[in-house]
Parts: structure tokens; sequence; C-alpha cells
């Protein structure tokens, strides 16, 4: 269906989100490609998390015919990039860890770290409401007690006194470049906590050119975290980086000028 299709007619209002018909059968084929998925892997899930997850995917999938919210729609590839690419993060999340994960969409990886880490605190941070709209409802239906949305540009709630260097742990599945991403994440992280950006392939590279802007946000490098998805065999980077000093106050800039002169 094109992104079109699934775009309501002006005025049209949208029915509240429901499980499917055949919720039951598509779940049971999730299920068996996300214990294959998880065989081997160095964490553990029960089966109430295995099942919250499976169930995430068939609302992430329905509600994806009325709204554009993933690209991946297929059994296998919601399993592996949807689920297990979050998943990933787990070993470098403690289990008590307060979490803000920065353009969440349809709630990645945010959301599967929630339902992995019980007693974490996971915020769903977008500037798309209706995004959030759909998050809600699906925190509504299932049991993911320490996950809440909230709504806004990254840019502008990092400057809240509530919200800047208060968390643990920022993360973001973004496909911008690092040297943005930094300004737009780093000033969330309380000193002590780290940054986790999911990245895709050699970042050597990217590394290297978001060195400036990572230090003068108060970052530092610690390492990097690789990992392969399995099925698929994609090579993942996740750069550790540590919050080393308080952010300066003039950070982050507005978006255009993150885009236009990155740090």
């Amino acid at each position: 269906m094109s992104d079109a299709a699934k775009a309501p007619q002006a005025g049209a209002v949208r029915a509240p989100l429901a499980l499917p018909a055949d919720a039951a059968q598509q779940e049971a084929a999730l299920r068996r490609l996300l214990d294959e998925g998880l065989s081997g892997q160095p964490f553990c899930l029960d089966d109430a998390q295995r099942e919250t997850l499976c169930r995430y995917l068939v609302l992430l999938r329905e509600a994806d015919r009325h709204i554009n919210l993933t690209a991946v729609t297929d059994d296998a590839g919601m399993v592996c990039r949807h689920l297990l690419d979050s998943l990933a993060l787990l070993p470098l999340c403690p289990a008590d860890a307060s979490i803000v994960d920065i353009g969440t969409g349809a709630g990645l990886p945010g959301l599967p770290l929630a339902v992995a880490l019980p007693g974490a605190r996971v915020t769903l941070l977008d500037s798309t409401k209706k995004r959030l709209d759909f998050l809600d409802e699906v925190l509504a239906l299932l049991p993911v007690p320490g996950a809440k949305t909230l709504w806004g540009r990254a840019e502008e709630l990092a400057q809240d006194t509530a919200l800047r260097e208060s968390f643990d742990i920022a993360t973001a599945r973004a496909v911008a470049n690092l040297r943005q991403l930094a300004e737009y994440c780093l000033p969330f992280v309380k000193v002590g906590g780290v940054f986790l950006p999911m990245k895709a392939g050699d970042i050597e590279a990217e590394l290297g050119e978001a060195k400036n802007a990572v230090g003068t946000l108060g970052g530092r490098l610690e390492r990097v975290y690789s990992y392969t998805l399995p099925g698929e065999g994609a090579v993942m980077s996740v750069p550790v980086i540590r919050k080393v000093r308080k952010t300066d106050a003039k950070y982050p800039r507005r978006q255009a000028q993150i885009v236009k002169k990155p740090l």
C-alpha cells in the first residue's frame, strides 16, 4: 500500500487501534521467528515478554495500513529489524536505567527495550504527533508500564530543566549524521551516562568527523559495540559515548543551525 493510500481523507476519523481477526496466527508466526532469532543471544526474555513483543508487531502492522509507520512489514524483516536490532542494546543498558529514545518513530528501539527491561523508565520522544498517538494506543493495550511518550522537538525539549541532563541513556536509530545526532541527544544525558546511537556498517569515517562535536557537547567515545543481525548478516555499530561533563547551555542550537553548520 502506498503512503498516499494510507493517508486518511480530510476530516476522517481513524478507528481505535485493535488486534485483527487473525492476530493469533500472526503472533504464532512471529513468535517462531523471534524464538529462533533470540537463540544464542547474550540476554534472555521470558514467554510474556516475547508475547508482548509479537503483539506489538501485529499492532504496528495493523496501524501501518492507515498511517505510514514502517517500510518493513514482512514477518522476518519485522522480527529482525524492529525487535532483534532494538534488543541488541540490552547488554549496554542497566536494568533500572532511565532511557530516552529520540526520534522514536514507531517506538524503536525504545518500546522493545521497555518490554525487555521492566525496571527501566523509557521515554519515547518524537516530533510527529500521529506516531505518538499510535504508541499511546499500543501502551494502553500492552503491559509496558515503564514506557511513556513525549511530543516535541528534541532541540527544544533539551532546554527544559526537567529533561536536560536527566537520563542515564539517550539512544537514536535515526539516519542523521552523528555530528547532528550528538547535538540533539547528548544534552539529555546526565554526566556519567551514555549516548548510544545505532548505526549500520563501518562508521570509522563518521566517528572521525564527529569527534569535535562529541567533545564540544561533553562526550567522549569509549568504544564501539558491534553486532550482527541474525538472519541478515548485516554488521551494526553502536558508539558508546560517555558524558564526561555538562553540555554548554548554548547547545543544542536551532535545527536550521544544526543542519547547516554541524559542529
